[in-house]
């Protein structure tokens, strides 16, 4: 019975000593039933962009970074599940005919969705540098004209499959299969197929330059929503 208690006072020492300064909440659940909830101010952004410091609060929208992959893949899961996109086994390249010269291209034809989806490209990728270096391939793919060409174009360094590279840019590919196969720009297409059902209203995905929704990283919600998710695949989907 103590256990909660303890812990919260913890959490709430270790933000007053510096050690946890930029942890902004904490909502934790037992079954359908949430045992703690603590919130915080700290220094916050929105994709990037400074919003000083923000006084956190249930209804706050936290900005989620990359935890919007694993949302974009839950995506991908049930629109693979109404046979809205191509499987995993399916040739990437041919989900893209409007870049023939690069559909054509024997080096790529290896390339599955499948590789998309678990960051094997095998493609040329650099997200080791600050997100501040215009060389970083997330921020550099948002600079482009066009995205997709852009991430479909890298150079050929290995086979597919072959390792594991972390890429905003595979998990764009996977948005935009999300966006042709559903006939939704990604958030109408989250709203309907995995917010709404779960009783999350209040989400911002932020846009590029082109409109488009950053599946690798613009996705905020608050913290209880992301704890609903959460459950629901704790339980099975």
């Amino acid at each position: 019975a103590g256990f909660v208690p303890d812990i919260a006072e913890r959490l709430d020492a270790g933000i007053r000593s510096g050690f946890l300064r930029d942890l902004h909440a904490v909502v934790a659940a037992r079954g359908d039933t949430v045992v703690l909830e603590r919130y915080w101010s700290g220094e916050d952004a929105a994709w990037g962009e400074p919003l000083g410091v923000v006084r956190f609060a249930p209804e706050t929208l936290h900005d989620l970074r990359s935890v919007t992959k694993s949302i974009v893949g839950l995506l991908y899961g049930i629109a693979l599940g109404r046979g809205l996109v191509p499987p995993p086994e399916a040739p990437l390249m041919a989900q893209f005919p409007d870049y023939p010269d690069l559909a054509g291209d024997p080096a790529r034809a290896g390339i599955t969705v499948g590789h998309a989806l678990t960051m094997t490209l095998g493609t040329e990728w650099n997200e080791d540098l600050p997100y501040t270096d215009p060389a970083n391939g997330e921020i550099a793919m948002e600079m482009a004209p066009d995205r997709y060409r852009y991430v479909l174009e890298r150079p050929v360094v290995e086979a597919p499959g072959t390792r594991w590279v972390y890429s905003g840019g595979a998990v764009a590919l996977v948005g935009a299969l999300l966006a042709r196969g559903t006939g939704l720009p990604l958030p109408d297409f989250a709203r309907e197929a995995l917010f709404a059902p779960l009783g999350i209203e209040d989400f911002v995905w932020m846009a590029g330059r082109d409109g488009v929704a950053s599946a690798a990283s613009g996705l905020r919600l608050r913290s209880r929503d992301l704890l609903a998710i959460g459950q629901m695949v704790a339980a099975g989907g």
